[in-house]
């Protein structure tokens, strides 16, 4: 046992310590995440909620990496609406007014969505790879503003309960 944990270079991460440490910050995390599911509607936001579940990884497990703070989590998300939303209606429109199957217009905007996020977070400085994901999510997803709502809400208090519980947290990477 001992030659696979060396072999797999987990020597100082299974210590008594650190266990503990991981065990605190994905119980937090854990909790924080349980609270908004129970608020948003998990069987037809699977997508938005996905992205959310990634981004409270990066808050709880690199908490001091740049895609992790404020900036980053609320801007990305801001940008994931812009770049995501206005696409995805737009996909919806095409499927609704043409011939095209729904099959072949969502890889066309969803890629489309996608690809604009990613470049108005390099271009703003707001880089957060979930958020690109809710791009995405939002030419797949069915979604009305109260859940742009939810969403824009769920991460700007995730990036607030982060900051609170910060002088608490470690980078577990």
């Amino acid at each position: 046992m001992q030659m696979l944990i060396t072999r797999l270079g987990l020597e100082g991460r299974l210590q008594r310590g650190n266990l503990i440490r991981y065990g605190i910050q994905s119980g937090l995390a854990t909790v924080f995440l349980l609270s908004l599911l129970l608020i948003m509607d998990v069987l037809t936001q699977k997508v938005l909620i996905a992205a959310l579940g990634a981004s409270t990884f990066i808050a709880f497990v690199v908490p001091r990496s740049t895609t992790a703070d404020a900036r980053h989590l609320i801007g990305g998300y801001l940008v994931g609406i812009i770049a995501g939303g206005p696409i995805g209606l737009l996909a919806h429109y095409v499927h609704a007014n043409s011939a095209a199957g729904y099959l072949h217009v969502v890889p066309v905007f969803g890629a489309l969505a996608t690809g604009l996020a990613m470049f108005l977070m390099v271009a703003t400085k707001t880089e957060h790879p979930p958020a690109a994901a809710l791009a995405l999510g939002l030419v797949l997803n069915e979604w009305d503003l109260f859940t742009l709502t939810l969403v824009l809400g769920g991460v700007t208090v995730l990036a607030l309960f982060k900051q609170f519980v910060r002088p608490y947290l470690t980078d577990l990477l």
